[in-house]
């Protein structure tokens, strides 16, 4: 069973549930060997602690019990373990009388120590408080003692912010009123100020105790939300603690602090970045031996971060402990074969510092002996020697040295050629790139080529700039598809040698599209691949510039627009594959010259659901309507129930205004019913000619949110269905809601 866990997924939370859940119904002996397994795991698993020690209480194996809590209490404060340790306390100490008692008292204190500040510890004073009260007083004077240790725990207690707090400032009211009534009005007008502000900050509290999950393991992170949000909540708590907002004394709040962090370390146990914020809050506050235990901790848990152990080393050195730090950085180095460059480095310049510039020169000459040397070595030792040592031979010794190994790194030509513009030596920088770019493949050789043009810029004259420019086009030209665009000249180019930092001889506009005309240059050649799709739309996908990175064409030339002019309105009686498009209709759609009776006719011909769908079409000025809008007005608006269809197909006549489905240009206004009864001739807008300019202030206010205008022929048919469908006593305004939401709102009178 305890297989389980030895997979590739070390830290199985599932498995380890489940080994846990089956030790509860083995024999000791074979529960020991699974919990052992599971707290190797897991070390900060109070639950698993918990289990265990009940396992072996519940054999009445004391000696065991004892070895696992000196093993667990101090690395997991949480409630629940530390009340099962005083339950083992009372239990052996039962039967000791008087001595035995003392002991739970102290056990009490030590964990009241520990975990009482804890905002489940509630129940812990008070159980405190009720065995205090339990003791037996053989005199008066054992009797005022007993009463004042009594106070004195209530008074620690109703100034922790518990869940309990409430509840404990009752008792104690009780308590001091039981004693002495007159004493009890001044002790407690004394700590109702200290209790308000502890019930305030418990409430604050309590906001981020509730966000943590206290069934967690401890797992290294893995980037998932739930862990995401666990190191956000622990840290938002972290850093209300650190604001003391108890105004308590120094002590006091630092010791809530640690108490915080050791609780989150308990479930971000392999985060280094917690481990890192604990040791330096301690370093900060003043107390570095503790810093340096948590760094001890630390690296026990993860064992191998680099980032803690130069930390670890810096605290060292920071406060004169040169040996111990040593250590470290050798640690870090390992045995001499695996050691990483940056080892090497690090550790150099420690014994620079250190030790000296002999010790340092003497550690160089014996690192670049090892297989895991890389450039940076020499590089790092070189700029030392120049920057720090003011001797600029040995670092020009020890570049030449390094460019017999590393020709072949771009990087370190560079590192080079940098230091040699520090000394102003352009003779050698330009046998440098020569030397180089002789060497490189032109694939490599691309910053390297860069480099040697704007050195050219900064050093040379007009034409070693241009014959660089030129040598460097045709040498990148090799590795590119259009070789003979590549060799083309480049007003980028212009751009380039006649810019300085951060000015420029353009605007940012000329640059942008200069940048463009550089990309559709480097793609014109290219086929773009087409799609069959009616009317001869075409679509070109994602093309591949030359350096390889994938560019997305303009939004615009992707989108598939459909042809519109073979659509067709669907008629029930019609036999499959007819093509016969109805009366007065032209390419699908209804002409503008179409008449009423042919308007009604289509009307009468199409399906309910699709009068509906025509109800709530927008205008159409052009072969292109607008898909997104067209798609949210048939997802969100209100459908036409058959009836109501029904109703206005077989009402009178479409007015002419209706069946013209011309938009205007300003489509900013809606056409109204005409009032019940009215002889008013309708206007080419649907809209009565006296009305006409109220129609269109009142339609500017209630005008759709959209960034485009409404369209016109979509609510001309919606009215139509209204007045087809209204009563002829109706009369009063209209007005629809967005085109978006489908949802209208009226007011009749």
């Amino acid at each position: 069973m305890a297989d389980n866990l030895d997979n590739n997924n070390t830290y199985n939370v599932e498995a380890a549930e489940i080994l846990a859940n089956e030790a509860l119904h083995l024999p000791i002996t074979e529960a020991t060997l699974i919990y052992e397994q599971l707290l190797v795991i897991y070390p900060t698993a109070a639950k698993f602690w918990k289990q265990y020690v009940e396992a072996q209480m519940a054999v009445n194996n004391d000696d065991a019990t004892k070895q696992i809590f000196s093993r667990c209490l101090l690395n997991c404060l949480q409630v629940p373990l530390w009340r099962c340790y005083i339950r083992f306390i009372k239990k052996v100490n039962e039967k000791k009388g008087f001595d035995g008692q003392e002991e739970t008292r102290k056990a009490f204190d030590f964990m009241l120590n520990y975990v009482g500040a804890d905002v489940a510890s509630g129940p812990v004073w008070i159980e405190y408080i009720s065995f205090l009260k339990s003791l037996p007083a053989r005199s008066a004077q054992d009797e005022t003692q007993r009463m004042a240790v009594v106070r004195k725990a209530y008074q620690k207690a109703i100034v922790t912010p518990t869940h309990l707090v409430e509840q404990l400032w009752k008792d104690y009211e009780n308590f001091e009123n039981s004693v002495s009534r007159v004493l009890a009005k001044g002790l407690i007008s004394e700590f109702q100020q200290k209790f308000n502000s502890a019930r305030a900050v418990y409430r604050e509290r309590k906001k981020y105790v509730d966000d943590i999950d206290w069934n967690m393991l401890a797992v290294p992170p893995t980037g998932s939300c739930k862990e995401e949000q666990q190191w956000v909540t622990w840290k938002k708590l972290l850093a209300f603690e650190k604001g003391n907002p108890q105004r308590i004394d120094s002590a006091s709040s630092n010791k809530r602090i640690v108490f915080a962090y050791e609780q989150c370390l308990m479930y971000l146990y392999h985060y280094p970045d917690i481990w890192y914020d604990y040791a330096s809050w301690h370093a900060k506050s003043g107390s570095v031996d503790s810093a340096v235990k948590v760094y001890q901790r630390a690296l026990k848990a993860l064992p191998d971060s680099e980032m803690l152990k130069y930390a670890y080393a810096e605290l060292e050195e920071s406060r004169g402990a040169v040996q111990p730090a040593k250590k470290i950085y050798e640690s870090l180095l390992g045995d001499a074969v695996n050691a990483t460059a940056l080892s090497h480095i690090q550790f150099i310049r420690f014994l620079r510092r250190s030790e000296g510039v002999e010790a340092a020169r003497k550690y160089f000459l014996d690192a670049r002996k090892s297989p895991n040397c890389t450039y940076h070595v020499y590089v790092a030792y070189a700029m030392m020697s120049f920057c720090l040592d003011k001797d600029p031979k040995v670092a020009h010794n020890i570049f030449e040295a390094g460019l017999k190994r590393f020709m072949h790194e771009p990087g370190y030509i560079l590192e080079y050629a940098d230091f040699l513009s520090r000394l102003n030596d352009d003779r050698n920088i330009r046998a440098l790139f020569e030397r180089a770019l002789n060497s490189l493949p032109p694939e490599e050789s691309v910053e390297v080529w860069k480099r040697f043009a704007q050195f050219e810029q900064t050093y040379g004259d007009l034409a070693s700039m241009l014959k660089v420019e030129q040598r460097r086009k045709e040498a990148l030209s090799r590795t590119s598809d259009d070789g003979g665009l590549a060799q083309e000249g480049s007003l980028q180019e212009v751009i380039s040698r006649y810019s300085f930092m951060d000015l420029w001889p353009c605007s940012s506009k000329d640059l942008d599209h200069l940048a463009r005309q550089e990309w559709l240059t480097m793609n014109m050649n290219k086929r773009p691949e087409k799609s069959s799709v009616p009317n001869g739309v075409t679509t070109t996908g994602e093309e591949k510039s030359t350096s390889g990175v994938t560019t997305v064409m303009d939004q615009a030339s992707k989108v598939v627009y459909p042809d519109i002019t073979q659509m067709v309105i669907y008629e029930p009686g019609q036999k499959q594959g007819s093509t016969v498009l109805p009366s007065g209709v032209v390419g699908g759609l209804p002409s503008v010259s179409t008449t009423m009776s042919t308007f009604d006719g289509i009307l009468k011909a199409a399906p309910p659901a699709l009068v509906a769908f025509i109800a709530n079409l927008p205008a159409v000025e052009g072969p292109a309507p607008d898909v997104d809008f067209v798609l949210s007005i048939c997802l969100q608006s209100n459908p036409v129930t058959a009836h109501a269809v029904k109703h206005m197909t077989s009402a009178g006549q479409v007015p002419a205004g209706a069946a013209s489905g011309v938009s205007e240009p300003s489509g900013s206004h809606k056409a109204r019913p005409a009032p019940s009864g009215s002889s008013v001739r309708m206007t080419r807008d649907g809209q009565s000619g006296k009305r006409k300019n109220a129609d269109r202030q009142d339609d500017d206010e209630t005008a759709s949110v959209q960034s485009v205008p409404l369209p016109k022929d979509a609510f001309r048919l919606r009215q139509l269905q209204k007045s087809r469908g209204g009563t002829a006593s109706q009369t009063g305004s209209t007005s629809y809601g967005s085109a978006f939401s489908g949802e209208q709102s009226g007011s009749t009178s």
